[in-house]
């Protein structure tokens, strides 16, 4: 499973968004099932951002579902259709 963690870009807008989308195309591209992102748990601001993100029109096509961990909700699942 392809990982991408937040932490160490928290604060910086530009490196999140660069970070996410570069993210978002490779696990596209793998062809892996399920790519996990780690926003952390911390206020739940970054996963707000991270959903919000994985929310938008031309981002929203590359992916079947996205599911927010119950048992860690620090961390995003992104699921993508088998190719």
């Amino acid at each position: 499973m392809l990982s991408l963690d937040l932490h160490p870009l928290f604060r910086n807008n530009r490196d999140i968004e660069l970070a996410l989308r570069q993210f978002v195309f490779r696990a596209h591209r793998s062809g892996e099932p399920v790519a996990e992102i780690i926003p952390g748990k911390g206020t739940g601001q970054l996963r707000n951002r991270v959903l919000a993100f994985l929310g938008q029109k031309h981002i929203r096509k590359l992916y079947d579902r996205v599911k927010v961990s119950e048992a860690n909700t620090g961390r995003v699942l992104v699921h993508f259709t088998p190719r």
